[in-house]
């Protein structure tokens, strides 16, 4: 996805150097523009609603701290996706240790959009690294080489496990339409 984008007809470089100068409504812009983007990645990480929350609570603090330490504007949504992900292991680190009783979620919620539902389902059952690749590449649009920044790995990596996450979620996708 272009890093230029605008949003309003203003531009993303422009909203950063506003916050950066102090502007708060800048900064809530910024945030508000990113909103989605962040929920679709922390739902990649998590299916509790109170972790998702928590990620994106935390990353927008530590980005609002963090803003002055952010040398290129134009790279704001990258470095806000890389705070988010941090944030979302640290998150399941900490759950871990913890271990709690098994909870077991309301019995009767029904999904709001069953496509939805198998579509979340699908990826849920991937591997967290083929599915947080796939999530930047195909639902935020992220180049391969974003990517490898964002995680901190070598682009060829990026490169086979996206490949290995499409074969992976076509053959369970292939298993379950089978079943029909």
């Amino acid at each position: 996805m272009n890093q230029n984008h605008k949003r309003g007809g203003i531009s993303l470089e422009y909203l950063v150097r506003k916050a950066l100068k102090g502007d708060p409504n800048a900064f809530v812009e910024l945030i508000e523009g990113s909103r989605q983007s962040m929920y679709k990645i922390a739902r990649s990480y998590f299916s509790n609603e109170d972790d998702i929350a928590d990620a994106i609570q935390d990353t927008i603090e530590t980005a609002y701290r963090s803003l002055p330490n952010l040398k290129r504007a134009e790279y704001f949504r990258t470095w806000l996706i890389r705070i988010l992900i941090n944030k979302c292991i640290d998150i399941i680190r900490k759950n871990r240790k913890e271990s709690p009783v098994e909870i077991f979620p309301d019995q009767g919620a029904p999904c709001a959009e069953l496509k939805n539902c198998e579509f979340e389902e699908l990826m849920c059952s991937l591997d967290e690294k083929y599915r947080t690749v796939l999530l930047l590449y195909y639902g935020e649009g992220f180049k391969v080489s974003e990517i490898a920044q964002l995680l901190d790995m070598e682009e060829n990596t990026v490169k086979s496990r996206l490949s290995r996450g499409r074969s992976k979620f076509r053959a369970v996708w292939s298993g379950q339409n089978a079943s029909f």
